[in-house]
């Protein structure tokens, strides 16, 4: 499994990039782009948002990955949170979804999606 690095520190998985460029393809859109987003939030105090954007907001991170060039992007209150993430796509018979592996995260729930 590859990543790549990032001067934002954030990673897609090659696997991620091709399900987000799948995703974007079956929407027939190519404007959008995969927002990393960190909020107040969850039952650990911080909770991961992933949601396709067409907005550029000021002081946004942006970096492309893959062969498609899938844009992610961060805001400049989340970049910090997701220094040295990187997220994934897991297809398993438990289990479907993007997964955020984030090395600045304490603690975590059993959902996944939150932490502290």
């Amino acid at each position: 499994m590859s990543t790549e690095t990032t001067t934002t520190g954030i990673a897609l998985t090659d696997v991620a990039a091709q399900k987000v460029s799948a995703l974007l393809k079956q929407e027939g859109r190519d404007d959008l782009s995969l927002r990393v987003a960190v909020q107040p939030g969850g039952c650990s105090g911080l909770r991961y948002q992933l949601y396709f954007d067409d907005r550029a907001l000021d002081g946004d991170s942006v970096t492309e990955f893959g062969a498609d060039k899938v844009k992610v992007v961060t805001d400049k209150m989340s970049t910090p949170y997701l220094m040295g993430a990187t997220i994934d796509f897991v297809d398993t018979i438990e289990k479907q979804g993007f997964t955020i592996d984030n090395p600045n995260a304490q603690g975590s729930c059993a959902c996944g999606d939150s932490f502290n």
